[in-house]
């Protein structure tokens, strides 16, 4: 699901520590209040979407390594013993 950006109505923040927190980011930025909040729900956004992103590449990673695995066969004496040998 995108965003517009058209704005279809002003978002009015009645929180002061919201308020506080969007002029701190403001100064450190130097920039418009507006420009701030803007910056700041961007980069959350993006921090959100990359733990999806971060989710579907652990799982991928778990499947590759569940299909090399040995599943399914028992961890017998000779197997273990296996684990031991040098080349």
């Amino acid at each position: 699901m995108g965003y517009s950006t058209e704005a279809t109505m002003p978002l009015y923040v009645k929180d002061p520590t919201v308020d506080a927190l969007a002029d701190e980011l403001m100064a450190l930025r130097g920039s418009t209040k507006t420009e701030a909040v803007r910056q700041a729900l961007r980069n959350e956004i993006a921090r959100v979407k990359g733990e999806t992103d971060l989710v579907e590449r652990t799982l991928a990673f778990t499947r590759r390594l569940h299909a090399r695995a040995r599943a399914g066969q028992p961890a017998d004496k000779a197997f273990i013993d296996s684990l031991y040998e040098r080349d």
